[in-house]
């Protein structure tokens, strides 16, 4: 089975190659021959996990080395992929909903002219993807973590003729870059430290290192993870993003790519494990991006950046599990499987309401499209109710699993942190029921504004999307029902993971237990529906937003994020550029100019001495033979 594992990467990146190298004889079929190989994809995951079902626990590791691809001295690198139990999850999480969007796709772009290279970006980020989560040490895992870099690039700037998009793709690829610095110093430190680069020395080596060693590997694997996962203070990107197609965003900016943080740091559990205070650092991101996209979440109209700001906070439970340790990977890993499932749908669903309503994503112009999109209702419905956790839904296991732990970590972090995770848990319930009001109940105000257009002017006719569409959202919404309950049932999915994450269990404090907890949470839930529904349900939407209070008007513009990249890092970078271009300009500019104006002038000058005149030399040589004379008459003299 193990020469399988080099196929669940070969097969995409040959599709990608196929779909972006064959020119326009690929122009029909490329969006079926795309589709076909993300599905074969998933076929051979899915049988390599079913034959690491039939093995024990201890042998169900499977490692394949291809060649050696980097030896230098002492460094090697090698083109190995690494099978496990972690590293299979990702595996099917990111084919199996890769190759429903992709299907998805097929009608969404059905008309747009780039469709072929679409779905050869599609291909190119699943092998990308693929490539980082089965990699066997961390310099291939950088191959991978650039190459998903790079085909996020191309998909968010798909639509390049629009300023929006192209802006929004190199605003992605130069946050990304900021966090990759981290990745590749905590790489060069795991060489000089460990003398490899490989999971195996590295990661079983790390019980020997320094504290303060492992801290600062840590640190720099979670501005990684900040910059690939959305979170703060490198979480910028992620809403402008959303200019990409619909299906972009539900595979990168949902269910794979923002994800990518989370494998790392969990991956690299060892390391954190021995490094408490980066430990420290990751929760506290954890817990601020999960409040900071939650509240951001609340004051969009845009349909996609509501979801985007639900998805930074989402993200922000993972990685706060994640920063807790044992008693956390496994939640975060497996929170991570069931938002796959709903937050793609989630986006999916989003992509319909444009697909029925020309490609418009104000909330304000929609409203009542449950009659007119009966399938979209449902299944982003189903979604929606995963999301804020409603009992016996995926987001009910996963996300009370995480708060669970958080309130496990004991003492006064654990009830911070707790704390912080049942506000989190309120406010999603709060933006998701406005977004399910604004959109799907209500008056029709679509209605009012094909009035005032007019005949023949733009007007919205909402209408269901075809099946084709329709299919992988509904299979989406069926993993968003019932997947937490069979990862629950009899501790399945922490089982599974144990022997990667050494799960453990928490600790809750005196007067805390289970039952209460989830008490605690659906009463959160409960609040944070009924303000919505009083503040959308009970209420006209106006078409235009009330100003708000500050907090809101904030939130609007993403907590002001980028008015303070541009204060913090742009403008002190404008001046420095400045005073770098004066320096160059006046000081190495001006030294340089002063001496050769200086030799110019001194040249100019014994260039008169030369006029080709035989009289004039002669009186020089007279004047000379002079200046000798007196010279050597003075001398005897004295």
């Amino acid at each position: 089975m193990e020469s399988l594992i080099g196929l669940l990467v070969g097969v995409p990146l040959a599709g990608a190659a196929l779909l972006l190298c064959g020119g326009r004889a690929l122009n029909r079929i490329g969006p079926a021959l795309g589709t076909a190989l993300a599905f074969a994809s998933f076929g051979i995951g899915l049988s390599l996990f079913v034959d690491m079902l039939g093995r024990g626990a201890e042998h169900r590791g499977l490692h394949s080395t291809l060649f050696t691809w980097i030896e230098v001295g002492g460094f090697q690198a090698d083109v190995g992929f690494q099978l496990d139990q972690l590293s299979i999850t990702f595996v099917l999480l990111i084919t199996g909903v890769g190759s429903l969007i992709h299907l998805y796709s097929m009608g969404y772009m059905e008309h747009d002219p780039g469709k072929r290279r679409f779905f050869g970006y599609l291909n190119l980020f699943l092998a990308a993807m693929l490539l980082l989560v089965i990699a066997d040490n961390y310099v291939l895992l950088y191959v991978g973590w650039e190459g998903v870099g790079l085909a996020s690039y191309l998909l968010i700037g798909f639509w390049q003729y629009k300023p929006s998009a192209a802006t929004a793709a190199k605003k992605a690829f130069l946050v990304n870059r900021v966090g990759d610095v981290g990745l590749a110093v905590a790489i060069m430190l795991m060489f000089t430290t460990f003398g490899s680069v490989a999971f195996g020395p590295v990661l079983g080596a790390a019980g020997e290192a320094s504290e303060g060693t492992l801290t600062a590997i840590g640190l720099m694997l979670l501005l990684a993870a900040c910059g690939k996962s959305a979170q703060v203070p490198l979480q910028s990107w992620l809403g402008d993003a959303m200019e990409g197609p619909t299906p972009v965003s539900a595979l990168i900016h949902a269910a794979t790519m923002v994800t990518a943080g989370v494998y790392l740091i969990v991956r690299s559990g060892a390391i954190f494990n021995g490094a408490p205070d980066a430990q420290l650092a990751v929760v506290v991101v954890g817990a601020v991006t999960l409040i900071f996209g939650a509240i951001v979440g609340c004051a969009k109209d845009d349909i996609k950046k509501g979801l985007a700001g639900s998805t930074m906070s989402q993200i922000g439970y993972m990685v706060l599990a994640a920063g807790l340790g044992p008693i956390g990977y496994a939640f975060a890993i497996m929170h991570l499987v069931t938002h796959g499932f709903f937050k793609a749908g989630l986006f999916l669903g989003a992509g319909s309401v444009m697909h029925g309503m020309n490609d418009e994503v104000d909330m304000r112009k929609y409203g009542g499209l449950w009659r007119s999109m009966p399938w979209t209702f449902a299944t982003f419905g189903l979604g929606y109710l995963a999301i804020i956790g409603f009992p016996f839904l995926s987001g009910f296991y996963s996300k009370d699993g995480i708060i669970e732990a958080a309130f496990g970590k004991g003492g006064t972090q654990g009830l911070i942190l707790g704390g912080a995770t049942l506000l989190g848990a309120g406010i999603t319930a709060f933006y998701m029921t406005r977004m399910m009001l604004m959109t799907f109940f209500g008056e029709k105000r679509w209605e009012a504004l094909n009035a005032e257009a007019g005949e023949g002017e733009k007007a919205f006719h909402p209408h269901e999307s075809p099946m084709v569409m329709v299919v992988p959202m509904a299979v989406l919404a069926v993993g968003s029902v019932f997947a937490g309950w069979f990862f629950h049932l009899g501790d399945r999915f922490t089982g599974w993971l144990s022997p990667v994450t050494d799960f453990e269990h928490g600790h809750l404090p005196d007067g805390l237990s289970v039952g209460l907890i989830t008490a605690m949470v659906l009463t959160s839930m409960v609040l944070g529906v009924g303000l919505a529904y009083l503040m959308y349900g009970l209420r006209a939407v106006p078409a235009v937003a009330p100003r708000g209070s500050l907090l809101t008007r904030a939130a609007r513009r993403d907590l002001l994020q980028d008015d303070l990249n541009h204060v913090a890092l742009v403008k002190p970078g404008e001046y420095l550029t400045r005073g770098l271009v004066y320096v160059d300009n006046k000081v190495v500019d001006g030294v340089v100019n002063t001496t050769a104006a200086s030799v110019g002038g001194l040249s100019g000058r014994l260039r008169r001495v030369q006029n080709g005149f035989v009289r004039s030399y002669a009186v020089s040589m007279f004047g000379g033979a002079a200046v000798l004379i007196a010279a050597t008459l003075l001398m005897r003299a004295v």
